[in-house]
């Protein structure tokens, strides 16, 4: 499969930006441009997997690459709140010490 550079960017872009929104949606602030960006591409992998299962059809375009990545993500955050105990996280514990 070859990906070219413009298809890369966009991944890239869909990515940072579903991770950033499901950073503000699900704890209020964003991980970083590294976090939101690997929970950003997760969650796309996870949307474009679990949405079709469900029969969720969300279009084509952007917008909608942004919203099924969204979802996922979504989803991956709750999974890991679900594993990790729920509360504010590892992360906010971690910089509560310091």
């Amino acid at each position: 499969m070859y990906l070219s550079n413009e298809s890369m960017l966009v991944i890239l872009f869909v990515g940072l930006v579903a991770g950033w929104l499901a950073g503000q949606i699900m704890r209020g602030g964003g991980f970083g441009l590294i976090g939101d960006l690997i929970v950003g591409l997760v969650g796309a992998f996870i949307g474009d997997w679990l949405l079709p299962q469900l029969h969720i059809h969300v279009g084509g375009g952007i917008i909608a690459l942004i919203f099924n990545a969204l979802i996922g993500a979504i989803v991956l955050l709750l999974l890991i709140r679900l594993i990790h105990g729920g509360g504010y996280g590892y992360g906010y514990r971690w910089r509560r010490r310091w």
